[in-house]
């Protein structure tokens, strides 16, 4: 049988929606309604209708994101697309990396790995172009039943009363009124929502412009060995007094990053022929490519001061910014998403009270400044903005190449990883001794099971799930506590030991991850009350 053509994602739009609710003589009420169908929006969407909640997404187009945009996903990243029934896909298609390299001038300082201890599914990173993110995501909508994805449908209007919010909605046929009791804003750095609500993002702005082009090779290269690594350059020759950072991506595409300066030309500098002279100087002047997309950026390290307003929770980059510089952007996105499903879940299906909601804001603005610092950080040491900053970051490189100390401050941009929610209000604080990073408000970690599977897939739950290492007995306290937990028993076994040593397990031992494969108690033989305390707390229930 002939194959398949594939999907070209950049150039794929959807029928726009006409929906019986644009032809009702009063608004109809919605659940919940999720406005921006880009990887955040589609995230959030898929994860509540996999949670038996039905859901409205609309998006002002009709069409996905064109050019690679956001393309490193973090472990982290891709456990949640596991869970949302679609991380095979991402990892299949996506280039898998967990090297990264340091150039001072053209020397190589030194390499880091960013994934050294086996026994886990998936690597630090894939990098993969936004456009099949969104696209894959959109397919696993499309599948859910309960979602209700509306092209064309651009939000124009909001009202909030104190039960529901209110949106006007600009289609192709007209406009008309939708209200919700709860709306979820993941409609971008230019959200058009957090205008109409009136509030703004606040931050650091940075003087400085990047150049981003995917370029396509079209011959057998002769110049650099290129690797599924990341490459980032201080001062190249073929670059003075500037940075550049080179990924591999899907289809033989590469993306480089060259710094610019704040005083450069954007429309100068995007076109082919200014373009096409830089990438010759670093892959060499025989090096025969395509260029496939360029665009030229500023940034800034910015966020609202809070996410929740009234109905309406902000989400994604439209309630925060960071550099590009250590891949924050979509997975603190993805992030988000998923910290906000489960409870918005848990409250329209009378689980738990309303105040849940504002738990999103506590924990999702900690892990945005830790971003922002983070990123505000990397950005200061890649773009100096004093000679004497220069000549520090400088000699902090000359050092890095002997010495281990200075490897420390060498600052590229500090990858993503998840936050470690430690004051979390729905965190049971610990009773007994542990040690290990597992502490409550970690993100699971994973691990091999004996059985050949993995620990989070064994997780992947729309419940809260309890952990018991060892001991059946406390399989049976779970039970008479909350018969609704989703029990995953880990035996003491050798081929168990990772799992184990992880978390730091003796016989009896139990952790309670919630539906976000966050931990938020543990114990070393929990008590029926214990337990049922640390799930009402969970759920903002006291």
């Amino acid at each position: 049988m002939p194959s398949t053509p594939a999907t070209n994602y950049q150039k794929l739009s959807f029928p726009p929606t006409h929906h019986p609710d644009q032809d009702a003589t009063t608004p109809v009420r919605r659940p919940v309604v999720v406005v921006g169908a880009g990887p955040v929006g589609l995230a959030l969407a898929v994860d509540l209708a996999q949670q038996g909640q039905p859901v409205v997404l609309l998006d002002n187009d009709n069409t996905l994101s064109t050019g690679s945009r956001a393309i490193c996903f973090a472990k982290r990243t891709l456990e949640i697309f596991d869970r949302l029934g679609c991380g095979d896909r991402m990892v299949d298609k996506g280039v898998s990396w967990n090297v990264g390299k340091v150039f001072f001038k053209n020397e190589e300082v030194y390499r880091f790995d960013l994934l050294p201890e086996p026994g886990h599914e998936r690597p630090a990173f894939i990098n993969l172009q936004q456009y099949y993110v969104e696209g894959f995501l959109a397919e696993r909508a499309a599948q859910l039943p309960l979602i209700d994805i509306r092209w064309n449908h651009a939000v124009t209007g909001l009202e909030q009363t104190a039960d529901f919010a209110r949106l006007t909605i600009q289609t192709p046929d007209g406009p008309y009124q939708l209200d919700a009791d709860y709306v979820a804003a993941c409609d971008g750095a230019g959200s058009a929502m957090r205008k109409l609500a009136g509030l703004e993002s606040k931050g650091r702005s940075f003087r400085d412009r990047f150049l981003i082009a995917d370029i396509k090779l079209t011959a057998e290269h002769s110049g650099l060995e290129l690797k599924a690594e990341r490459w980032f350059w201080f001062d190249p020759d073929f670059h003075r007094n500037q940075s550049v950072l080179l990924h591999m991506q899907p289809d033989g595409v590469w993306r480089i990053d060259f710094q610019l300066g704040w005083d450069a030309d954007p429309v100068e500098e995007k076109k082919p022929e200014n373009i096409i002279p830089r990438v010759k100087a670093l892959l060499g002047e025989d090096a025969q490519f395509e260029l496939e997309w360029a665009s030229v950026y500023t940034f800034s390290c910015l966020r609202m001061a809070r996410f929740r307003h009234g109905r309406v929770l902000f989400a994604g980059d439209s309630a925060h910014g960071v550099s590009p510089f250590g891949a924050r952007g979509a997975n603190s996105g993805v992030q988000d998403a998923e910290n906000l499903a489960w409870k918005l879940a848990c409250v329209l299906q009378g689980k738990a009270p309303d105040a849940l909601l504002d738990s999103y804001g506590a924990e999702r603005e900690y892990a945005a400044d830790e971003n922002i610092r983070n990123s505000t950080r990397a950005t200061d040491f890649i773009t100096p903005k004093s000679e004497i900053s220069r000549l520090f970051r400088d000699a902090t490189l000359v050092l890095s190449k002997k010495h281990p100390f200075a490897r420390v401050l060498v600052n590229s941009g500090r990858l993503s990883v998840p936050a470690t929610l430690h004051d979390s209000p729905l965190n049971t604080a610990d009773t007994d001794s542990f040690s290990g990073k597992m502490v409550p408000g970690a993100a699971a970690a994973d691990a091999p099971l004996a059985d050949g599977s993995w620990l989070l897939r064994a997780c992947n739950r729309t419940g809260f799930t309890a952990l018991v290492f060892g001991d059946a007995a406390a399989a049976s306290v779970l039970a008479q506590a909350d018969p609704s937990l989703h029990v995953v028993q880990v035996a003491l076994t050798p081929a168990n030991t990772l799992a184990v040593q992880r978390y730091d397990a003796q016989p009896g031992t139990v952790y309670l991850l919630r539906p976000d494969q966050h931990v938020c108690a543990r114990w070393r033989a929990p008590s029926t009350a214990a337990i049922r305390g640390a799930c009402q707390r969970a759920l903002a229930q006291h």
